[in-house]
């Protein structure tokens, strides 16, 4: 077994470092561009006046960085080749998202909304792979050059993690369907040109087949942003929207009728992992921040790194980011050789392992520079303000250890996890 990073993704992280250095630090630095990046002015990112959605000019400028990374051919890195890409595998893409947040947040990878120099274009990716080709057609070119993109409807007031049992409903109508229902936690939906719709279209609540899922134009009669819902780390793009008599036609269909769910699960899949990368990157970066600032403080006349109730807490952080690390990896480059669905019991372990160990990684940050940790003279309480919401979204710790003690006990339809007798 070699776990040396691959060759190819070593020199592109390379590249991606010569990248910031050149082009994507001086457009940080830029004008008073620091003030998106500068803590104590975090409330620069929002804006009150619309109801606490994203200042356009902080999406403005992330959209610059983009459009930079882009035209350096860094951005598409996971994308086929056929398509401007590199053919990026999933564990290329785990190294790499590990690697830009282990710098710390800025323009490079800012976590709080998605933003990365490197493409976590699942919409792409869900398009190549269940696209029609007349939808393929409409969307591939802005998806690649980041022009648009659509939101992705899935969760809903009433029932949260399982969405089997969905409200939304959608009954056809002659060549078109009419959509009925609710979802919150819509993120992206206003800046998204469409949002992907789950809506139950056979079956009885809580089959798994029978939900279709719908690509709807946001500006369809019918759709309307009812809030959006302000959270533990602002600004908020995350809306509660409603459909009322929504009609589109047969063409709005993606992926298949009925198989919505797995079109849900196929995103879930090849986001978790990435974002479990990510939240690794940000727990070693506060690990290495808390052991360079331990060496470094000197209180009563000794530095705080000689004091194991400094060390311990620390070392039990490192020792769980290496293990992590591996897994990670593991699990990445299995999806890469048997397919996203191939490794779901590995998925989730990796995904709520990492988010709490980022949450506890900050924390201790924290505590380790004491009253400075806490203030916003340093990134810790936003990391965790950030990374505390993937301990909900996507699958709340809770629904990503019961999926696994599904595989266990042998409670899933599918193979158990290798190794388990």
């Amino acid at each position: 077994m070699d776990f040396d990073i691959p060759a190819d993704i070593a020199a592109f992280l390379e590249e991606i470092d010569d990248f910031i250095e050149q082009r994507i630090k001086p457009l940080e630095q830029a004008d008073d561009n620091r003030r998106f990046f500068d803590h104590r002015r975090e409330d620069a990112r929002t804006d009150w006046e619309r109801g606490g959605l994203p200042n356009e000019a902080w999406e403005a400028l992330l959209h610059e960085a983009k459009q930079l990374a882009i035209a350096a051919n860094i951005y598409s890195y996971p994308f086929p080749a056929e398509h401007g890409g590199r053919d990026g595998s999933n564990l290329g893409m785990a190294i790499i998202r590990e690697h830009l947040a282990a710098k710390g947040l800025g323009l490079h990878n800012d976590l709080q909304n998605e933003h990365s120099i490197v493409g976590n274009n699942i919409g792409l990716l869900l398009m190549l792979e269940y696209g029609s080709e007349a939808q393929q057609a409409a969307w591939l070119d802005d998806l690649k050059n980041a022009r648009a993109g659509f939101a992705v409807g899935i969760t809903e007031p009433a029932h949260g993690s399982d969405a089997t049992y969905m409200e939304t409903a959608a009954r056809r109508d002659g060549e078109h369907w009419v959509i009925n229902g609710e979802k919150t936690w819509n993120t992206g939906v206003h800046v998204a040109a469409a949002d992907l719709v789950m809506a139950r279209t056979s079956g009885e609540p809580g089959d798994a087949r029978g939900i279709t899922a719908f690509l709807v134009p946001m500006d369809t009669p019918g759709v309307k942003v009812e809030e959006f819902l302000w959270t533990f780390n602002m600004p908020s793009d995350h809306a509660r929207v409603s459909f009322t008599d929504v009609r589109v036609p047969d063409a709005a269909i993606f992926g298949g009728e009925g198989r919505g769910l797995q079109v849900a699960q196929h995103f879930f899949n090849e986001n978790r992992i990435r974002q479990a990368a990510s939240s690794l990157g940000a727990a070693q970066y506060c690990v290495n921040e808390a052991v360079a600032y331990a060496r470094e403080r000197k209180p009563f006349g000794k530095a705080l790194a000689s004091n194991q109730g400094i060390q311990f807490p620390l070392v039990e952080l490192q020792a769980r980011c290496e293990m992590l690390r591996a897994l990670v990896h593991k699990t990445a480059w299995l999806m890469d050789r048997d397919g996203a669905f191939s490794v779901s019991d590995k998925v989730s372990i990796c995904n709520y392992q990492a988010n709490r160990l980022c949450c506890e990684a900050a924390d201790t940050a924290m505590q380790v520079h004491g009253g400075l940790g806490y203030s916003r003279y340093k990134p810790f309480e936003h990391i965790y303000r950030h990374h505390r919401r993937y301990r909900i979204t996507e699958g709340a710790d809770e629904i990503q250890m019961r999926r696994v003690a599904g595989y266990l006990f042998g409670f899933m339809q599918q193979q158990k996890p290798k190794g388990v007798g």
